[in-house]
């Protein structure tokens, strides 16, 4: 069995990084050794101590850190090739943070024979197609030179690989592999009254017999939940009420402007239990995720996955995964006016909702299961290790 040594950020709840967490967790119960090497102390000028523990988590030190990027310490290099060498991993898999240490990760690795993984999963809009000027577009320009001297790269869709290619990254340093979820986790409410959770009896009794529209997410700009609550308000659907889950910079503001949760909108805010946040989506007969920006997002999947009908903008690889019939795909331009017209539709045709609904949890089963996505993992990580041989000797 591999010992793979993942290197990113260590938060909680925080998309792509409980996705890696979840994904640790399964490949050590199939018998793989992980190490989790994280930016995860603030570096103190006056301390000079090494930060390598002796259980298989390395915390880096770091100056600034963000959701967005992290500036590490200027030891932190260091620290990292230290790690390395004691661990003496047979892969290191790093999710990319947007850190000058991405940058130098292969003259670090290549030395040491270790073979390297990126996932590189930035947001990006429908306009990462023709490649035009925007925050996601040039991340992407930044990172393809790097990106091609690492032995993988895995991205989330055909378009991602697609345009990194067309950067300069070949094809045969690429693999697709996109987020994959527990579907007997995220399922949908049992029919059986015996077999009702806890979580889900309250939900339901706090969430009322109203047909749940619901939202769950980051409250930020790039969400782009102003659009829906603007909607929601010009058509107020009798009978249905809309549930937004999560927190963010813009959740005060929107509460102060659109109501703090009277009647058809309540205002649920940050769930850290994860029961709940099953509960709350197997109560939800639609969910919307109206974001300007995506990688491929895991809370649509789990929404998929418990069956809810699901209507995403095309941003990022969501629409690619609704694509087909599995839900209802939105432009990124003008969603208001899009969910405007969508919205009574749904309110009025609930068999459609249960067929859209049926045919998401459908997809997830055929193409997004987290047991496929250890098994492409899996698989790729024991081509590199066969082939560290033959690229030590190429070497010398």
């Amino acid at each position: 069995m591999a010992h793979i040594a993942w290197l990113g950020k260590k938060t909680p709840f925080c998309g792509n990084v409980t996705y890696g967490l979840s994904t640790t967790e399964a490949l050590k119960k199939r018998g793989h050794q992980t190490s989790f090497i994280h930016f995860d102390n603030p570096g103190a000028p006056s301390s000079n101590t090494s930060l390598l523990a002796h259980d298989p988590d390395v915390s880096l030190p770091y100056l600034v850190k963000s959701q967005v990027y992290t500036i590490p310490s200027p030891r932190a290099q260091r620290e990292l090739r230290e790690s390395l060498e004691r661990l003496q991993p047979d892969v290191v898999h790093a999710s990319l943070t947007l850190s000058p240490l991405d940058f130098r990760l292969p003259e670090l690795c290549q030395p040491l024979g270790i073979p390297l993984v990126a996932t590189f999963h930035p947001p990006f809009d429908a306009g990462l197609r023709n490649l035009t000027a925007g925050t996601q577009q040039l991340s992407y320009q930044l990172y393809a030179p790097a990106l091609s001297r690492y032995d993988r790269v895995i991205v989330f869709s055909d378009l991602q690989a697609e345009v990194l290619n067309r950067l300069g990254v070949h094809e045969s340093r690429l693999a697709v592999i996109p987020n994959g979820v527990d579907p007997d986790r995220w399922s949908p409410a049992p029919s059986h009254p015996a077999s009702i959770s806890k979580e889900l009896h309250d939900v339901r009794s706090r969430l009322g017999d109203q047909r749940i529209f619901l939202y769950m997410g980051r409250i930020a700009t790039e969400k782009n939940v102003e659009a829906l609550l603007r909607a929601w308000r010009l058509v107020k659907p009798a009978g249905c009420r809309l549930v937004i889950v999560g927190d963010g910079p813009l959740r005060s503001t929107l509460q102060n402007v659109y109501g703090n949760g009277i009647g058809d909108l309540l205002w649920w805010g940050y769930e850290a239990n994860l029961h709940t946040r099953i509960a709350l989506l197997q109560c939800a007969e639609v969910f919307v995720l109206p974001s300007l920006v995506e990688g491929l997002s895991i809370a649509l999947l789990e929404a998929m996955a418990c069956q809810c009908a699901c209507i995403a903008t095309d941003a990022g690889a969501d629409g690619e995964v609704l694509a087909g019939g599995a839900g209802i795909v939105l432009s990124t331009q003008g969603v208001t006016t899009q969910l405007r017209t969508l919205l009574p539709v749904l309110r009025d045709q609930p068999l459609l909702t249960q067929e859209l609904g049926r045919r998401a949890r459908e997809r997830v089963m055929e193409r997004y299961r987290m047991v496929s996505n250890i098994d492409a993992l899996e698989a790729l990580y024991d081509t590199l290790i066969k082939q560290k041989p033959l690229a030590a000797e190429a070497r010398a």
